[in-house]
């Protein structure tokens, strides 16, 4: 087993192989600021999305998280939709599954330059028949889509990047 792996690595190594986030950082820099608008319909919503960039930007990127008048790139995210559609019913007809979707428009500026990215994050999850979402299922369910929103973002800048090399 210890050998396959090692093989593994070396013939990634070998062939030049490099991950998405070595590409998007060469598109953001060392550093980056994030900026979440305010929805004045779901401020709740925006709180966790907030929380879902800031823990993408340290983790996926793996920049530095600073201020804005600090950054090399800042990230103005504005949500665009938040929306909940039934998947599956139960033989009484009850749904219970339901699919979140997390519509997001992203600027990214960086050295006066901005650039506009729109993108969205999808979730399932199941409820029990016969029962309303609950607003730990309901806030959950938000920040997986708005992660998933946030990693196709990710996809579009390294796409971006291995362009650019």
């Amino acid at each position: 087993m210890k050998y396959w792996i090692l093989s593994a690595l070396i013939l990634l190594g070998g062939c030049g192989y490099q991950p998405a986030s070595h590409y998007a950082k060469n598109i953001v820099g060392e550093s980056v600021s994030t900026e979440v608008v305010i929805s004045m319909e779901d401020p709740q919503n925006t709180v966790i999305i907030k929380d879902a960039v800031d823990m993408a930007v340290i983790t996926k990127f793996r920049t530095s998280l600073v201020a804005k008048n600090l950054s090399q790139t800042h990230l103005k995210i504005a949500i665009s939709g938040v929306g909940f559609t039934p998947l599956r019913y139960d033989t009484n007809g009850y749904v219970i599954t339901y699919r979140t979707t997390v519509s997001m428009s992203i600027e990214r500026s960086r050295d006066k330059k901005k650039e506009l990215y729109s993108t969205h994050g999808m979730y399932d999850f199941a409820i029990e028949p016969n029962a309303i979402i609950s607003d730990q299922a309901r806030f959950e369910a938000i920040r997986q889509g708005a992660q998933k929103g946030i990693d196709s973002f990710i996809a579009q800048v390294a796409a971006q990047g291995a362009k650019s090399k």
